[in-house]
């Protein structure tokens, strides 16, 4: 009988100590169907791109050609539409009434200029980015073609989002006398300074800008 009696406690003692193990290992494992002390396998968020000093000292910002400014036409004198009277236009509509007629008549343009290429260089120094900006492009006889020198206004244009770096517009000249074919031009601003860039985040424009059409003297108008 004390055999036995020493049998079912030891028996008691092994159940015991099956279940402290048991307990403990749902508090340590990774395998408890609660979750507790499970891994967490979730891959961490990417860190924020940031460019590295090697990429932003390669970077010369792109140059771009804005809508509407790659083309230049030259038109004869007196090919512009006849005005119309003030009493029924103010100054500033009568200009652009007289420009948009100007633009229309294809048929007295002398010569039609037009972009074709646009290239830049870059160079650091002393805190500074001074860009070489090449602007490529040929010039077309019109209808009333004759021998002549063609004077393009371009614009040279560095921004960062809503801020003017550099903006200067060139007069640039271009001699043609071959009517039977077109005359290629290369214009380069070799002085476009601007501030050193912390980021690639500056926007260059290059294009023919002709400006805001001319007011009328609202007094000469009246008096017509």
């Amino acid at each position: 009988m004390a055999f036995h009696t020493f049998n079912g406690r030891f028996v008691a003692g092994l159940a015991l100590a099956g279940f402290m193990l048991t307990a403990a290992g749902c508090q340590s494992g990774g395998s408890s169907m609660l979750g507790f002390g499970k891994k967490d396998t979730t891959p961490p968020p990417p860190p924020d791109p940031k460019v590295l000093a090697s990429q932003l000292l390669a970077y010369c910002p792109k140059v771009t050609l804005r809508d509407g400014t790659a083309f230049f036409n030259t038109y004869a004198k007196g090919s512009q539409k006849p005005k119309k009277k003030a009493a029924t236009l103010d100054a500033e509509a009568a200009a652009l009434d007289a420009s948009s007629g100007q633009q229309d008549d294809s048929a007295k343009i002398v010569y039609q200029a037009s972009i074709t290429d646009v290239t830049r260089d870059c160079i650091r120094a002393n805190g500074s980015l001074t860009m070489k900006i090449a602007v490529a492009g040929k010039v077309v006889p019109g209808p009333m073609f004759s021998p002549g020198t063609i004077t393009m206004p371009i614009r040279i244009a560095v921004m960062h989002g809503k801020e003017v770096l550099y903006s200067q517009l060139h007069q640039h000249q271009v001699q043609v006398t071959n009517p039977s074919s077109a005359t290629q031009f290369v214009f380069t601003d070799s002085n476009v300074v601007v501030p050193e860039p912390t980021a690639r985040d500056y926007q260059v424009f290059a294009g023919y800008d002709e400006g805001p059409p001319k007011k009328i003297d609202k007094k000469v108008a009246a008096a017509e």
